[in-house]
């Protein structure tokens, strides 16, 4: 059993006049019925003492902005009751309702299709998977082949006035390293630039190697010069481009050089057995120096995440190709 009771907070004017005989209280024009309803607790109560009553005390001024709480409504509820009543309509509506028959030939039907569905997805999946193993078809306009084609011819006509020039002077006997980096791409070369291309092992944008000085290395570096970089490294650039990129192959997999025990192994024979002499050769330009240079993969430079976003700034930060010089140290900090 519960007893409710509902308060009414009403904001009333002044001068307002409060009936409270009545049950149901009203807040429009109402008038006490008692003399003096102030006492009363329950059914009047203010928080500031009225100031004035009139002289038959049949109504009360109530002061401006008072705020008046009134009990109007108490009632009893049987929870017990409602709970069995609403039970059994409950009950009721789950009696009336009729569960339909679905016809057995329609769940056949059904069955079936859905096997024909599921053989269609298997089918489909296996097609899929037959086209992406092969090379996906590239589509490519007509202005590339005219530009690759371009390309192509000037190149051709570089490489055929370059043969009726001298030979490009060798630079001083102290230099005997090179690093060639390649910074532009190569699409649509001449057959030449990408065979030479191929023998540095530049195969990749942002790929570096060394080069050991002479004659036919200065007439390569001539040949892709619009497509590479090369300079005069430093001994500290060769330290900072073996111990933090050098790399070897085992296999088909590309081992990083970090234990002198796999160096020895495989360098022994060439009078190496640590990563040190491994540096030392390759600077000095030794004996040993071609098996060296062939043990160590090319390295693979990293470029700003925002380069693929920002090429035009990234070149403009690197540089035009071509002989850098020692300035060829700068370009290996920012990419290693």
């Amino acid at each position: 059993m519960w007893q409710i009771g509902i308060i009414f907070n009403m904001e009333l004017s002044k001068n307002t006049e409060i009936d409270l005989t009545s049950d149901l209280l009203s807040f429009s024009d109402l008038k006490p019925a008692v003399s003096n309803p102030i006492k009363r607790k329950g059914w009047f109560d203010s928080d500031v003492t009225p100031k004035e009553y009139r002289a038959d005390k049949e109504s009360v001024a109530v002061p401006d902005k008072s705020y008046v709480k009134v009990f109007a409504v108490t009632t009893t509820i049987d929870t017990k009751a409602t709970c069995s009543t609403s039970a059994a309509t409950m009950a009721e509506a789950e009696s009336k309702k009729v569960i339909k028959l679905v016809p057995e030939y329609l769940l056949k039907k059904r069955k079936a299709y859905q096997a024909i569905k599921a053989t269609q997805a298997k089918l489909a999946l296996l097609e899929k998977r037959k086209v992406s193993k092969g090379k996906p078809i590239k589509f490519k306009r007509l202005e590339d082949f005219l530009k690759d084609s371009h390309k192509k011819h000037r190149d051709e006509t570089r490489i055929r006035r370059a043969d009726h020039r001298p030979a490009p002077p060798l630079p001083p006997a102290k230099n005997k390293l090179a690093f060639v980096v390649r910074i532009r791409e190569i699409k649509g070369v001449s057959p030449k630039v990408m065979k030479v291309i191929q023998m540095l092992r530049l195969r990749k944008i942002f790929s570096g190697a060394f080069v050991k000085i002479n004659k036919t290395s200065m007439a390569m570096m001539k040949m892709v010069e619009p497509y590479v970089a090369w300079g005069f490294p430093n001994l500290k650039s060769v330290r900072e481009l073996i111990l933090k990129r050098g790399q070897t192959r085992i296999g088909r997999k590309r081992v990083p050089l970090t234990d002198n025990t796999f160096i020895e192994q495989h360098m022994g024979k060439h009078g190496i057995i640590c990563l040190e002499d491994l540096i030392h050769e390759i600077f000095s330009v030794g004996k040993g120096f071609r098996a060296a240079n062939n043990f160590l993969l090319p390295f693979k430079l990293s470029v700003a995440r925002h380069a693929a976003r920002d090429k035009a700034g990234l070149l403009k930060d690197l540089g035009k190709p071509g002989f850098r010089g020692t300035d060829i140290n700068s370009i290996i900090r920012q990419l290693n």
